[in-house]
């Protein structure tokens, strides 16, 4: 297929797409993909139709964390590529539906991994979605800038941990969005404070308070706080994500709140 119908089919799958938005982070490791995945599943809750595109191509974890491993997308008709269906709103394209077993890695210069995405954009039969969340490639690099060009978002955003050494690169992914031109609907700061499985009291693991404070230093939106529960750990271990799992947590409270930040943020 010439680049210029790969662009136009492209292009016609994001017509059919009101929302886009990427959830990206300055480094690997803050639970962006956690964050995503639970994300789509809030929105999809709240009863929008939504749709949810990983592009991390060497960490395609979304699988995982949803409970669809070893799951495949169908092709169909013209090939065109069924989405893996999550629930009765949420659908999920993934490179972890295309590896024939879970723990091989995927070994791709960037031009192969690049018409990855195209495909996914180009050949995927997404049909018509209120949101299409993004779990980008952690960094500022060649992939995260090549994502934000192909797939124009309506949004960014930026996950990021308390701690120092992830609040710095934090600050990178914000002037990466900022020169991008794109809207950062806000920042979000994960692994706030640890949950104790015993006295439940909060314990400052990687400090709290960070992202709040580079927020404001850097004049984004602050989303929220989400905070590390280890029963919330073992449900996304175990495929169950913990909106879904733990309704009545910590996690999934904080979670529904920043959702409904991000609504009022894009006045939707």
């Amino acid at each position: 297929m010439k680049d210029t119908q790969i662009e136009d089919r492209i292009k016609a799958t994001l017509n059919k797409v009101r929302i886009r938005l990427m959830v990206f982070s300055g480094k690997g490791g803050v639970g962006k993909s956690t964050v995503a995945a639970n994300l789509g599943l809030a929105l999809g809750e709240a009863g929008y139709r939504v749709g949810l595109l990983d592009v991390d191509i060497h960490g395609p974890n979304l699988p995982k964390i949803l409970g669809v491993e070893g799951q495949r997308m169908a092709v169909i008709g013209d090939n065109r590529i069924m989405p893996v269906i999550i629930n009765r709103n949420l659908k999920l394209v993934s490179m972890g539906f295309l590896l024939e077993r879970d723990d091989l890695p995927v070994i791709w210069r960037g031009p192969l991994k690049m018409r990855a995405i195209q495909q996914f954009l180009s050949d995927v039969e997404w049909g018509s979605l209120d949101y299409l969340v993004v779990d980008s490639p952690p960094g500022t690099g060649d992939e995260p800038l090549s994502i934000a060009q192909m797939i124009p978002a309506t949004g960014a955003i930026i996950v990021t941990t308390p701690q120092e050494v992830s609040l710095l690169d934090s600050k990178k992914a914000i002037s990466f969005a900022i020169r991008l031109n794109l809207q950062i609907i806000g920042l979000i700061e994960n692994m706030s404070g640890l949950i104790c499985p015993h006295c439940k009291k909060k314990i400052d693991l990687f400090k709290t308070g960070g992202g709040e404070k580079l927020a404001r230093e850097m004049g984004v939106p602050f989303l929220g706080r989400i905070p590390i529960d280890p029963e919330i750990v073992d449900a996304g271990d175990n495929g169950l994500p913990y909106i879904i799992e733990r309704p009545s947590s910590e996690a999934a409270r904080a979670m529904r709140l920043i959702v409904d930040g991000i609504l009022k943020r894009i006045g939707s």
